[in-house]
């Protein structure tokens, strides 16, 4: 059976750690991507990045593993705290479920964060991108991410689409990048 979304981004990331591996939340939100990749690198460690402190206190609230290193700033910033090799990231991208609808993620600091992060990554690491774009912000970073996307050299990174054609034209999909070199 075919996997929703979320999940199959979960195994795409899955397939490939292994639990001393430095891993990326890009955007906290609740903090349930960053309790399941804290769950998968028992030996490893957790970036978990967000704007909202709101986000941060509460993801911090439930997830409070010592592989874990919450930072409250903009994923653009990445680089700035995370200097190992980094094996996986996520991204939700959107707003924070329940808080603020007017704070969305935004097609520069994310591009910009995608484009830190693949930087970061050891050959094979893999960023997995969910992008939610039923609201205006999120139509504009959908397209920006695109058309970036689209341009990146294949002989580096390898991009997928994994969206299912038969649903709402606003419905979610998952953006896979794996690093090749």
């Amino acid at each position: 059976m075919l996997q929703r979304i979320l999940p199959a981004g979960k195994d795409f990331i899955k397939e490939i750690v292994t639990a001393e591996n430095t891993l990326v939340d890009a955007t906290c939100g609740n903090g349930h991507d960053t309790g399941f990749l804290a769950g998968l690198v028992p030996d490893g460690h957790v970036y978990s990045f967000d704007v909202q402190a709101e986000a941060i206190d509460s993801a911090r609230e439930k997830y409070n593993g010592d592989n874990i290193t919450f930072v409250h700033d903009g994923h653009e910033n990445i680089s700035q705290y995370v200097k190992a090799p980094v094996r996986a990231g996520i991204f939700n991208l959107g707003y924070l479920p329940g808080g603020d609808k007017s704070i969305t993620t935004a097609y520069d600091t994310t591009i910009a964060a995608v484009t830190g992060l693949f930087e970061l990554l050891s050959p094979g690491g893999r960023i997995v991108i969910v992008v939610y774009h039923g609201h205006d912000s999120g139509k504009v970073e959908r397209d920006a991410l695109l058309e970036t996307l689209s341009a990146w050299p294949q002989d580096k990174a390898q991009v997928l689409r994994y969206q299912y054609i038969n649903q709402k034209n606003n419905a979610p999909f998952l953006l896979v990048i794996e690093k090749l070199k």
